[in-house]
This record gives C-alpha cells, sequence and structure tokens, in this order.
C-alpha cells in the first residue's frame, strides 16, 4: 500500500511524539477532533468532516473540520470548513448531495452539497439556550462553505435537540428528505420529513429502547439487504450513548428492523427487555464495538457501489480531553464496511476495515503450526506503520490463545488479546499497556463473547501505534482500544497456554 496523499500521521517536526500517532487513522495536524460530521462521497472524494477545536487541542469552540481521501486510509487536511461564531457552536450534523436542487442552493447542472448541523446557541443570540439545526451549502464540492441567512430551520424549543443525520428517502408517497436527529436527553430519536431541507415535518419518535444509561447522541439509519438478497431489506438504525455503553462511558449502540417512511419498528429480537428493576442487561444489546474507543459512528452518504461505510472517533468521554498527546489529541477509527448477516437465525450487523483485497506482501506468514503450552514470537511492529495481523486459530484442547502486541522486548508490558476457551470470551486488556497513569479511568480489559465456527477463531487485527481494532469472526465481534505503549514497545507474540491449539493460517503485514 502506497501513501498517495499528506495525512498528519507520521508527526511533524513540532509534534513531541511522533511515535505515538496513528499511520492509518485520521488525527488533524495540531488541534483537538471528536465526532465525524457530514461524511459524504461527491465526484469520486471521501470527504470526513468533524467537530474541531480550532485554537487548541481539547475540547471547545466546536467548528467543522475538514479532510478528504480517495482510498479511505490516507488523508489531507483542509482549512476549516463552518466555523463556530459569536452566535453559535457548530456541533454534529450530515451531508446531502442536493441532486435535484430541492433546496435552490445549487443548479440541476451542479448540485450543491448541503450541510445539516446543530446550532449550539451561546449567551446573547436570540435562541441562547438551545439547540436547533442549521444549514450550511457548498458549490464548489465542498472545499468552501456559506451558511444559510435563513438559520435555524428547525427548532423544538430544547437544550438537547442535535445530531441530523439527513438522507433521501422513496417510498410509496413519493421521495422525500428524512431527518434522524435525538432528543439527547430523553434517550429519544426523532425523525421528520422535508421537500426542501427547509422546511421540516415531524414524523415519529423512536425510544427509549435497550441502554439508555447515558444521553443519545449521533443517530444514523440505513437500509442493508441481509446476506447480500436485494429482497430482503431490513433497516438499521445506529443510536451512540454517553455514558452507558457496554465497556464503560461511550459507545454506539444498533437495532435492526423496518422502516415505512414515518415509524422506525424495532424487530423484537433487537430490543432488550428490562428487569424487574427496571435494569437492562447491556452484555445482550447490540452494540457497534465492545471496546472503550468507539464512539459518535456514523455512515457516510452517496458512497458509490451501494457500500455503506462507517467511522466512529477512536476515543471515550472518560478521559478525552486527557490524552497523552500533542499538540494533536484524538483520532478516528478506520472506515467500516457493514453489511447484515443471518447469524444463528438472527439479522446482525457484520463490520470490516475497508483495506484493500491486497494489503502487500506479509513479512510472515504460518500455516498448520502445532503450539503446545509455548510462544510463537511474530515480526516486531514497525515504527512508520500499522501492523495487519490476520489469523485463523483452532483452540483445541487449548485453555488459552494469546497475543501481545506493543510489548517490551523484556517484561510483560504488553497489550493483551486472549480467547479463552471455557467461557468463549475474547478480551481486550491494556491495563499492562505502557502509559496508562494519565487518567485513572483508562487502564482496562474488555471483553466480548465469541462463538467459534468448527472449532475455528478467525481475527483480524489492526495495530496502529496507539490503538488497536479487532474483527473477530469475520467482523460478528469487533473490540476497539486506545492503546499509549512506551517507547520501543514493539514486540509480538502469539502463545497458548493450557494445551495445544493449531494455528491454521497467520499472517503479518505492515501497512503504511
Amino acid at each position: 500500500m502506497t501513501k498517495t496523499t499528506t495525512h498528519f500521521a507520521g508527526g511533524p517536526a513540532e509534534d513531541n511524539a511522533p511515535s505515538i500517532r496513528p499511520i492509518l487513522h485520521y488525527t488533524a495536524k495540531n488541534t483537538w477532533l471528536n465526532d465525524p460530521n457530514g461524511l459524504v462521497w461527491h465526484q469520486g472524494v471521501y470527504h470526513l468532516f468533524y467537530q474541531n477545536n480550532p485554537f487548541d487541542n481539547v475540547w471547545g469552540n466546536m467548528s467543522w473540520g475538514h479532510a478528504t481521501s480517495t482510498d479511505l486510509l490516507h488523508w489531507t487536511e483542509h482549512p476549516v470548513a463552518i466555523a463556530c461564531d459569536e452566535e453559535e457552536d457548530v456541533f454534529s450534523g450530515s451531508i446531502v448531495v442536493d441532486d435535484g436542487n430541492t433546496s435552490g442552493f445549487g443548479t440541476m447542472e451542479n448540485p450543491a452539497l448541503v450541510a445539516i448541523y446543530t446550532s449550539a446557541f451561546k449567551e446573547g443570540s436570540a435562541h441562547q439556550g438551545t439547540q436547533a439545526q442549521s444549514l450550511a451549502f457548498s458549490t464548489d464540492a465542498g472545499m468552501t462553505w456559506s451558511k444559510y441567512a435563513g438559520n435555524p430551520v428547525l427548532g423544538r424549543g430544547s437544550a438537547h435537540f442535535r445530531d441530523p443525520k439527513v438522507f433521501r428517502h422513496e417510498g410509496p408517497a413519493g421521495s422525500c428528505w428524512v431527518m434522524v436527529a435525538v432528543e439527547a436527553q430523553h434517550q429519544q430519536v426523532v425523525l421528520y420529513r422535508s421537500a426542501n431541507l427547509k422546511d421540516w415535518e415531524y414524523l415519529s419518535t423512536f425510544g427509549p429502547a435497550n441502554a439508555t444509561g447515558g444521553e443519545w447522541e449521533c443517530p444514523d439509519l440505513f437500509p442493508l439487504p441481509v446476506d447480500g438478497d436485494p429482497d430482503n431489506v431490513k433497516w438499521v438504525m445506529v443510536v451512540n450513548i454517553n455514558p452507558g455503553a457496554v465497556a464503560g462511558g461511550s459507545g454506539g449502540q444498533y437495532f435492526v428492523g423496518d422502516f415505512d417512511g414515518v415509524q422506525f419498528t424495532a424487530d423484537f429480537d433487537s430490543l432488550v427487555p428490562a428487569d424487574a428493576d427496571g435494569t437492562t442487561d447491556l452484555r445482550i444489546c447490540l452494540w457497534l464495538d465492545w471496546g472503550r474507543d468507539y464512539y459518535a459512528a456514523v455512515s457516510f452518504s452517496n458512497a458509490p457501489e451501494n457500500r455503506r461505510i462507517m467511522m466512529g472517533w477512536m476515543n471515550n468521554w472518560d478521559y478525552a480531553n486527557s490524552l497523552p498527546t500533542s499538540p494533536w489529541r484524538s483520532a478516528m477509527s478506520l472506515a467500516r464496511e457493514v453489511e447484515l448477516a443471518t447469524v444463528e437465525g438472527l439479522v446482525r450487523l457484520i463490520q470490516r476495515p475497508a483495506l484493500p483485497l491486497d494489503c502487500g506482501e506479509p513479512t510472515r506468514t504460518i500455516q498448520n503450526m502445532e503450539i503446545h503450552n509455548s510462544l510463537v514470537r511474530l515480526p516486531d511492529a514497525v515504527p512508520g506503520s500499522a501492523q495487519l495481523i490476520d489469523a485463523e486459530i483452532l483452540p483445541g484442547t487449548a485453555r488459552t490463545v494469546a497475543f501481545r502486541l506493543l510489548g517490551a522486548s523484556s517484561g510483560s508490558a504488553a497489550t493483551v488479546l486472549s480467547f479463552d476457551a471455557i467461557t468463549s470470551r475474547l478480551t481486550l486488556d491494556r491495563r499492562n499497556s505502557g502509559n496508562t497513569s494519565f487518567h485513572d479511568k483508562f487502564a482496562s480489559a474488555e471483553s466480548a463473547p465469541v462463538k467459534l465456527d468448527g472449532g475455528v477463531l478467525r481475527l483480524r487485527l489492526i495495530v496502529d501505534q496507539c490503538s488497536v481494532e479487532v474483527f473477530a469472526q469475520d467482523g460478528r465481534v469487533v473490540l476497539t482500544d486506545l492503546v499509549f505503549p512506551l517507547s520501543g514497545n514493539l514486540r509480538t507474540d502469539v502463545s497458548v497456554e493450557g494445551g495445544t491449539a493449531i494455528v491454521r493460517k497467520l499472517a503479518v503485514t505492515a501497512l503504511s
């Protein structure tokens, strides 16, 4: 894989921790970022807008930063796209390509990109104390933006009405724009429709449901064929929550169901009933990611070939402002291709990293190696590269199969990914990963239930300087965690305890 654009990933001269800045995960050059916003594909280019503080590397002065890519891996940073001002902070939202020029901001020949974002109105403004939905538009393929003079276009008199995701819907009643947004503190998704992006009519409300222990944020709603069958289409409602996720703090949940153009109805098997005391078992909710660091995930608009591609903020509000990086702080996850598949008779979301089919020549491959209560050394992680590990392992009689990632050359320091064959759980443990002292909530171990397929554990790991993303069983289970290894901690190995396992296939590849 060859880098084709400039992405602030290797660390500019002023970066005091160049070995920590990721290679394939987007970071801003020297400022703060959080939620991905306005994800859109237009004229052959993927646009990533995001919550950005243009003046510092902690949260504040919320504006929309901007980056572009042609491959979803290598990004070019551009000037701030939609800036805060004395009236408003510019909170999260989405972008559509207004092909029919329904808004009048462009022309039929040159349709505008229209951003629908949340205005968080400041003290002294006419709408102070409220959040409402506003518009901005671009007629030069997303490079410069103008705020609509008629903003806001939709309000509810609420202080927590935000994060609009807008899409085009074709139904029996015709074609219209549909917005899903949240009443965050009521754990509700509210749906509206419009003919022109300016005038909105209320449709319905979804929620509360499943995980409700924090504010609901950054919703999404999209259709997907089940098992690739275009005659069997279901809808996916994504709702991010903070706090109250399965691993603690921030996270994303989803529901599978149906949307009739007015109401989203979740399938019965997507809903988790509350216990007698009113609590919900978070372990049986449907989670996008079982790790600590995948939040505010939303999908791209207008992606080619009907692909559904999602991206999240690789962080957690529990410790986000304290990450030990400078001058940049925070990163995006890898883009993920998502599909719906039948898993044990239930329709569930499958996620895979958006990597090319040919990731290059592996630095080491293993086939049909039997390991009995021992350790096999793998190629070290390479500074300036990310590490891709693909593995198929039959745990056999072994109790535990474990990968030691970004480890010290001697001693126990490492991030450890382990599968326990007795409990059938996959655990990502960063408690001894390196620098964990910057916040008392950072040291943690996250686990998820994983069912073997014919006795086989399949893993795809992407280790990128300060993060580990784990895609298990072809993307049925995902765990994402930040890690901050000490300088020189690059060792990688796989070990087996309590019996004999067979490594059927394993390949380690350096990505840059």
